[in-house]
């Protein structure tokens, strides 16, 4: 993701009549509510990240199953062993 929270924000504010309201709205808070709203849109920034990494992961391996590449495992074990040693080779 290369875009920044930031750009995203510059971008959407050409589009969305709410962010010009929302930046008049912060004019009359204090330094700590503003702290407390950057930690929550921060916060929600994450989760919308994360869970966009989540869809496409979703989405790639249903396309894998589709594609019949799909693994097979003798015990739960071998599968648990599998996930673990699956993040060691991300690391290469």
């Amino acid at each position: 993701m290369s875009e920044t929270i930031t750009e995203t924000a510059l971008a959407t504010a050409v589009t969305n009549p709410d962010i010009e309201h929302i930046n008049e709205m912060l004019k009359d808070l204090s330094p700590e509510t503003i702290a407390a709203v950057v930690a929550f849109i921060a916060y929600q920034a994450d989760r919308e990240r994360r869970h966009k990494i989540f869809v496409e992961e979703t989405l790639a391996a249903a396309e894998r199953v589709e594609r019949g590449e799909y693994l097979t495992f003798n015990t739960a074990d071998d599968l648990v062993d599998a996930i673990v040693n699956f993040a060691d080779d991300d690391d290469d």
